[in-house]
């Protein structure tokens, strides 16, 4: 039988070229206007999926 792909981490995960796992940071809509312009900033930019969670997203991405 064939592997399906889940659809919500597929959306949210992007796989650069050399196996990375890409992903952006969460809490970016609203309540931005209190923080710092620091914490602003770095919520912008995108992160690297930690190691630990790397596997568990190999298992919903048959195709990696």
């Amino acid at each position: 039988m064939k592997l399906k792909t889940k659809k919500i981490v597929s959306k949210r995960i992007k796989v650069s070229s050399k196996k990375k796992m890409i992903i952006r940071s969460g809490g970016q809509d609203h309540f931005n206007a209190r923080e710092s312009s620091k914490v602003t900033k770095n919520k912008r930019r995108d992160k690297k999926l930690s190691s630990a969670n790397t596997k568990t997203v190999k298992k919903l991405l048959p195709y990696l």
